[in-house]
């Protein structure tokens, strides 16, 4: 007779015991990751492509990040409620869909071209995202043993940055390579006729975008993924008696621990190309500081395949303070030299970084029980802090784009914060697990 855990008051039989099959799910899923990994870094090309295509400052260049990152605390809530109506399953296709809708719409703010539509279109297709990463990453969480599920959300998470790897060499050759602002020094000035030519070079990149989604939605649909059972489904009224997501110090440290770290890393990420593209830095042009910006990512997927090992042996809490302390150097390294020095220090950020959203994310819903869902929902609607990297622009534009990485600096802290005290489990009760294949 196969195990049984304890979920309120019935039991559910674990996934691994119960003859179900996660691999190839999982297998697909990481496809996802790759796919809203490889979007969201698009930005990082298409930033400073449009700063110089609408001759934006600093504060109006990050927020077009912002608005894509309001999006998740608009679409948390309405996506947790869409997947409690129609499954994973269907969710899943439905956010790919909206992201295709997205691309196709950034084909239409370049043909205008339009500051306004192009933040809308990047709205739609980070809602889409929004969907995906609520169901896809308390799918990873939960399936397998819970003492190994950050390890295996740093793997899958490991997919996500092959995608934020590849991403800046197609935006580099793609966008950036193909106009005007992208080959030119830094600080030459655009025609008219050349900055519409400009904002015309995204018009192949999203169309091939657009089709991979589409391609990738029949996929899922026709993909016979496993359900949830009752890690997917919202606990009933009687088994959640008694219990509050607020008792759970390492969930209530845990949202604001990945509201700050995304400032940290879309802020690095954003800026990248206009810091080492400084005359002081490296004085690239911006095509060139944007294949620069694949080591960025590259040091982030490494980072994840060596922290999905490390945490077999280690605990992930101590492996997340490590991380920290070394983000927290390399950025200050950043801030008070110049050269080349300060540009691969910032590079070497992506590796610190590389654990640090998938770790805290499975020590945030660690012990939650018949919460987790709830307080997945909560973990991924934190993912908004990057529209606080509005802030850095504007740090940036006053202070200088150097002096503005000390705000990343103090991101690192807080983690630093939550690895060692913020992340410790209380009220801990049984975690759910998967029952069934569909």
């Amino acid at each position: 007779m196969p195990p049984v855990v304890s979920s309120g008051d019935a039991p559910v039989v674990h996934a691994q015991t119960a003859g179900v099959r996660y691999g190839p799910a999982l297998t697909l899923l990481a496809s996802l990751f790759f796919m809203w990994g490889f979007i969201t870094v698009i930005n990082n090309t298409l930033l400073p492509h449009l700063r110089s295509v609408f001759d934006l400052s600093y504060t109006q260049t990050t927020l077009i990040e912002s608005v894509w990152f309001i999006a998740y605390f608009v679409a948390s809530i309405p996506s947790a409620k869409l997947i409690e109506r129609v499954g994973y399953q269907k969710s899943l296709v439905i956010g790919l869909l909206i992201m295709a809708a997205g691309a196709l719409g950034m084909m239409l703010a370049a043909s205008i071209p339009s500051y306004g539509v192009t933040l809308v279109m990047l709205f739609v297709i980070a809602s889409g995202i929004t969907l995906l990463q609520v169901a896809a990453n308390p799918y990873v969480a939960v399936v397998g043993n819970p003492e190994t599920a950050s390890s295996r959300l740093n793997l899958v998470q490991a997919l996500n940055s092959a995608g934020t790897m590849l991403a800046p060499l197609f935006g580099a050759y793609l966008i950036l390579g193909r106009s005007k602002s992208g080959t030119s020094a830094v600080g030459t000035v655009l025609t008219d006729a050349e900055r519409l030519a400009d904002a015309q070079s995204v018009l192949l990149p999203y169309a091939l975008v657009a089709a991979v989604l589409v391609i990738l939605a029949v996929i899922i649909a026709k993909f016979p993924l496993p359900a949830m059972g009752s890690a997917g489904s919202r606990a009933a009224k009687e088994e959640r008696k008694g219990l509050s997501l607020w008792n759970h110090r390492n969930l209530v440290f845990g949202i604001p621990a990945i509201f700050i770290y995304l400032i940290a890393e879309i802020g690095v990420a954003n800026l990248f190309v206009n810091f080492v593209s400084q005359p002081q830095i490296a004085n690239l042009t911006h095509e060139q500081a944007g294949k620069y910006l694949t080591f960025l990512w590259g040091g982030m997927m490494l980072g994840r395949f060596a922290g999905s090992a490390i945490m077999q042996r280690f605990d992930a809490g101590k492996v997340l303070a490590v991380f920290s302390v070394g983000a927290f150097v390399v950025m200050m390294v950043t801030v008070f030299t110049t050269g080349p020095v300060a540009m691969w220090s910032l590079i070497l950020v992506g590796l610190f970084h590389s654990i640090m959203f998938p770790t805290i994310f499975t020590l945030g819903i660690k012990g939650l029980g018949p919460l987790t869902e709830e307080g997945s929902g909560l973990l991924v609607m934190a993912i908004a802090g990057g529209s606080l990297v509005i802030v850095q622009g504007w740090i940036a534009d006053n202070y200088g784009l150097q002096t503005s990485f000390l705000l990343t600096a103090a991101c690192e802290l807080y983690v630093l914060f939550y690895a060692l005290w913020g992340s410790r489990v209380t009220n801990a009760v049984p975690d759910p697990v998967p029952v069934a294949a569909e």
